[in-house]
């Protein structure tokens, strides 16, 4: 396998000890693996860069890896997800499947198992990683088309042109319409850190996007104190 063919592999564990252990085993087959301890920094990470596999052990900090499944379905219906748990309950593993995971390893768990795992996830989904990516970019927000692409916010009265910043943020409320955008998830994503001094720049971002979106009124940012943002539109 040529590097430049590699299989790329999102690696979200956070015992780093463990974490670096099944990197190093991936690597030495031939895959290229991106690791990352939290839920919020998987995210980032897949948000920014084009995966092949996603391996999420399901207990992480920030974001579970339950959630961070749901959150990476939003932006690609199509790369397989593999739990690692150190759960067996049933239950857990119903949830995993109805999230769209392609698999489910227990731990602790043999690496030629984990091998025979992966092998098998990509091959079932090697047509779909064939085809061109299917990632959501266009929204529809009332009145609105948002092509995130080209930073076009487009209504029928007005056009704009928008900054890459104020793109990434109207992007991530649209990915979590109707739900909570953690502040922290925003600012991490978009910003790269969650720091006061950027979180107050973030809030002119927002305060930005409210003027761009009033020439439909059906459409609302709102606050939720201490949390973060919820974008809604209105039937």
């Amino acid at each position: 396998m040529s590097k430049s063919t590699r299989t790329k592999i999102l690696l979200v564990e956070d015992d780093l000890n463990l974490g670096f252990v099944i990197q190093d085993h991936l690597r030495n087959d031939g895959y290229q693996v991106d690791l990352e301890k939290d839920g919020y920094a998987g995210f980032q990470k897949f948000y920014n860069s084009a995966f092949d596999l996603c391996i999420l052990d399901v207990m992480l900090p920030k974001k579970d890896g339950f959630t961070l499944a749901e959150d990476i379905r939003k932006i690609d219906q199509d790369v397989p997800i593999l739990f690692l748990t150190a759960k067996s309950m049933t239950e857990d593993k119903i949830k995993g499947f109805q999230l769209g995971a392609d698999d489910y390893l227990t731990k602790p768990f043999s690496f030629d198992e984990l091998n025979l795992r992966i092998k098998a996830v990509l091959k079932r989904s090697k047509p779909a990683l064939e085809e061109e990516p299917v990632k959501r970019d266009v929204f529809e927000l009332g009145a609105f088309t948002f092509d995130y692409p080209n930073l076009e916010l487009k209504h029928p009265d007005e056009n704009r042109t928008l900054t890459k910043k104020e793109a990434e943020l109207l992007r991530m409320l649209c990915l979590h319409i109707d739900q909570v955008l953690t502040r922290e998830m925003a600012l991490t994503v978009v910003w790269g850190s969650d720091d006061y001094f950027l979180g107050r720049s973030m809030d002119v971002f927002i305060t930005k996007l409210r003027k761009y979106l009033k020439l439909d009124e059906r459409i609302k940012i709102m606050n939720v104190h201490g949390v973060g943002f919820k974008l809604i539109v209105d039937a």
